[in-house]
């Protein structure tokens, strides 16, 4: 299957080096490519493409706007670029319903990745905003936590050992050893909890877990769980059922 791409970014030798290097895949075609985010909203209106590559900060209409319009409208998902040393948006933008979110100097193999791996369905941070996003929830305060919480009620105890494990960035694999069930337990866990909390993908699990006080940044900038009682209020589930 051909991966059907929008580029957008103001600076037409970025977007034209984008742009080549991810039409010389051959399951990848650029169907367009936009300076702002108007143009980039527009393309996939008309072109209904699989992915949108949306510079965070454009005239007119920036990336995040047109992020979120994209997600509203369309199926299309959307990865979104920054320069990280003077982007603030990174929570925005995931809010916004990004899918992936990459720096400007990924190497051409990441940006390629990336591209494929959104497509699929899946999410992606680079691990260098991930520990922005992070630091970020470290400079809030958490007093919307607790009345967070009462969001989780519809998730089982296992479905809330799974959030747990997505806000700590494992993979099914690793979340499957944790939780000593087979990957494919995972992925309907994880597929619950999207679900029943109409959540996007795992990005957006991640945030919701530290919105309700799942998990705190700690002093390092590294996810911690909340106290049991935040964790898990239903009774343990059978692992054997699992």
């Amino acid at each position: 299957m051909t991966i059907r791409v929008v580029v957008a970014d103001d600076q037409e030798l970025v977007r034209s080096g984008f742009a080549m290097i991810l039409a010389a895949q051959p399951d990848i075609e650029v169907v367009a490519e936009a300076g702002d985010g108007a143009a980039a909203v527009d393309a996939v209106r008309r072109l209904a493409p699989d992915v949108a590559l949306l510079d965070i900060r454009m005239p007119g209409m920036d990336g995040i706007e047109a992020c979120r319009a994209i997600s509203a409208e369309t199926g299309c998902r959307t990865v979104m670029l920054t320069t990280f040393d003077s982007d603030d948006y990174v929570y925005e933008a995931l809010h916004a319903g990004a899918s992936g979110f990459l720096l400007k100097d990924v190497r051409r193999d990441d940006l390629v990745h990336a591209v494929r791996v959104v497509a699929a369905g899946d999410s992606l941070l680079a691990p260098s905003v991930a520990r922005r996003l992070i630091a970020d929830y470290t400079s809030r305060p958490a007093a919307s936590a607790v009345s967070s919480s009462a969001r989780l009620d519809v998730l089982t105890a296992r479905e809330r050992e799974t959030l747990l494990h997505l806000a700590r960035g494992l993979s099914n694999a690793e979340i499957a050893a944790a939780l000593v069930v087979s990957e494919h337990t995972v992925k309907t866990h994880v597929g619950n909890v999207l679900s029943k909390l109409g959540l996007r993908d795992r990005i957006q699990a991640v945030i919701c877990a530290y919105e309700c006080g799942v998990v705190t940044p700690s002093p390092e900038g590294q996810p911690s769980p909340a106290s049991p009682a935040q964790v898990r209020k239903a009774p343990v589930e059978d692992r054997s059922a699992g």
